[in-house]
Formats: structure tokens, sequence, C-alpha cells
């Protein structure tokens, strides 16, 4: 796959050249100095340049259909198709949910900055993508009676985003796309209703069916589109599930595959759920070395970059830094966590310079979403 732009412009954000592994990457270097000299500073901004590189990444897989992972349950030989055939909006980008949220990066970019680079030809694959016809095909693949579960929650998160995304860019091709989408919006959010009741315990785990993250974003949707029921429904069982929970213990993690943190996605949540008093004796108990102006975490560190699995640790890093972005802004208490979220972006962005397929289909939107948290 051609990576030459996106290697170029991301390049000339850290105005060196890319090193050997056995080499020290000096801008990093400098960044992370930076980070460490000013303890306490203002988050790191997603820069146009930045943006154009980060765009680079989804405009290069969202049409191409292999490799693939379906994740799909096989009823009979009649359920059988080509990627394209069973998701004719999200068959790209390896799998599912990794196409819905490179829709998203573009998205958000494009809204971010109307004067993208290749803007034209972004809003040209989203147009292909997301029409009338090919969300019908979407919404019809969840009636299988072998598929009503899938992509629950990572999955059905991301749709919200991109839904939500979509509702609050005032753009033409938006309002389009939007109601394009809306059957699927639709029923996710159904999904979501009639199946939270059911959870009776909390998925604590660091990678795609970690409940807090999925009920993050389906709030951040029910708050913008102001769905109560379905805020109601997830404040219940955020509530049910951790409103007594302490003593998170941070230093078990990361897991090896890990690219959401199950400690701080549960406060990401929770600082969204509970009012402000309520939500400061609960993370006194929760995780009180947070509060620490010399706290530390030590970033995910990835050993090989072609290894699917592995890779994850970058993605890691960017969604710990979106969670502490988002600490750090809602409470000025923890505005030391800056420093922390700024390391781990320092770290993990060089990275995508030139990545393998395995982690360039997603990382990209990760970094957006880290980057552009702090704006918001």
């Amino acid at each position: 796959m051609n990576r030459t732009i996106f290697l170029i412009s991301i390049l000339a954000f850290f105005s060196c050249n890319k090193t050997t592994n056995t080499k020290k990457k000096p801008v990093k270097e400098e960044v992370v100095k930076e980070v460490k000299e000013n303890p306490i500073q203002k988050p790191l901004q997603l820069t146009l340049k930045q943006a154009n590189a980060l765009a680079s990444l989804p405009l290069a897989c969202l049409q191409v259909e292999y490799p693939n992972k379906l994740n799909q349950t096989l009823g009979g030989k009649e359920n059988l198709g080509e990627p394209k055939e069973l998701h004719p909006t999200f068959y790209g980008c390896f799998d599912w949910h990794s196409s819905v949220h490179g829709h998203w990066s573009l998205v958000k970019l494009l809204k971010r900055f109307p004067n993208l680079e290749k803007g034209k030809e972004a809003r040209a694959k989203l147009l292909r993508n997301i029409s009338k016809a090919n969300i019908e095909i979407e919404v019809a693949y969840f009636a299988d009676k072998h598929n009503t579960s899938f992509e629950r929650t990572y999955g059905w998160a991301w749709v919200l985003k991109l839904a939500e995304e979509l509702h609050t860019w005032d753009d033409p091709l938006a309002k389009e796309l939007e109601g394009n989408m809306k059957p699927l919006t639709d029923l996710i959010v159904q999904k979501y209703i009639d199946f939270l009741p059911k959870l009776n315990y909390p998925i604590r785990v660091g990678e795609h069916t970690n409940t807090a993250f999925g009920l993050s974003f389906a709030w951040d949707y029910a708050v913008r589109l102001k769905n109560e029921q379905l805020k109601k429904s997830i404040e219940t069982r955020a509530r049910a599930f951790y409103k007594n929970d302490q003593g998170c213990p941070i230093g078990w993690e990361p897991s090896g595959y890990d690219f959401l943190s199950p400690c701080l996605e549960e406060i990401d949540l929770m600082r969204r759920v509970l009012k402000q008093e309520e939500f400061n004796e609960w993370i006194t108990l929760f995780m009180p070395q947070l509060i620490a102006r010399d706290f530390n975490l030590e970033v995910g560190k990835v050993s090989d970059r072609t290894d699917g699995k592995l890779v994850h640790l970058d993605g890691l890093n960017f969604s710990r830094a979106w969670v502490l972005y988002g600490l750090a802004k809602q409470y000025k208490e923890y505005d030391h966590l800056f420093y922390v979220a700024n390391t781990h972006i320092s770290y993990s962005l060089p990275n995508l310079v030139g990545d393998s397929y395995e982690g360039g289909h997603w990382l990209g939107s990760f970094a957006i979403y880290a980057l552009d948290n702090t704006s918001k």
C-alpha cells in the first residue's frame, strides 16, 4: 500500500527523518524532554499538518477489501459472501469496526479542517460508502439470528460516535450522510437499550468488549442527541457496575494485547455520569494515586509492529491519553495529568510513520480522537 504522502506529511510535522530501529529518534526525545521540563502544560493539539497525514490512513483502506477479518458466525453456506457483499458500507480497513471509525476519522478531520488536502477525495468516499442502499444491507445483517450480537459493544459504540459527529457537522454532506445512517444508528441505539438490562456484570478487559468504553461513547451520543431513554439506561448500568468499585489495580496494567485501560476507561465513564461531589468521593476510593502531582504511568511498548495484537499497545497509549486529558480538563486538580497524556502521545505518534497494515488500518483513529479530545 502506498503511504508516500502520509510519510512525507508526518515527517514534516516532526521535522525529522525516520530512523532505524537501532537508532534513537531525536525529535521524539525532544518532545518528551519538553514535556518533562513543563510538567503542567496544555495538551498537545491536532494540527493541519497532522490532519493531512492522518487522513491518508483511512483514505488508503476504506475501500480495500482484503485482508479482511469478518468475525461472522455462519449459520450455513448461504451466509457466505465477499466482505463487500456482506458489508457494503464498512467492508474496508481489515474489519468492520475499524472501517466504522475510519469513516469517523474522515468526518472528524473534514469537520475540523475544511481545507484538508484530500478533502474532495474524502467526501467522495464517504458519500459512496454511506449510501441508503448500503446501510439497508448493513441493517439487514443484524437481523440474522446468528449475528444479532455482531460487534457488541465496540462496533456499536463507534457507530454512535460516527452518528454524533455527523449530527454536529454543519455541512450539507453531513446531513445527507446522517440521514442515510439513521436506520443503522436507530438500530444500535435500540440494541443498547435492549442489551444493557440483561448484562448483569461489566466486562473489564483492555480490548473491544470493555463495557465502560462502549458506554462512554454511547453516553456522548445520548447527551448530544438528547436521547433520555438511552442516557438513563447507561447511567443505571454504570452506577450498578462501578459505583462501589475501590482500589483499581492500575499496576496490573497493561496486559499484553490491551488497547484500552480497564481502570482509566471506568474513570472516563464515571466522570461523565457522576456529579462533581459524587465523582470526587468515588475517585478518591477508586484511584487515589491520580491526585498526586508526581503521578506517572509508563507507556505501553510495542515489540513487533507487524503483529496485529502486540501493536494494540500503541492504541493503549492514545486511549490513556484521551482519558487523562478529559479528566484534567474537567477537574483542574488533575491538570498535572496533561504531562502523562502528552508523554503517551509523543511516544506512539511517531510510530505511525510507515506503519504496517496491522496498525495503520486503525491506529490513526485513536490518534485523532486523543488529539482532538483536548479541544472539546
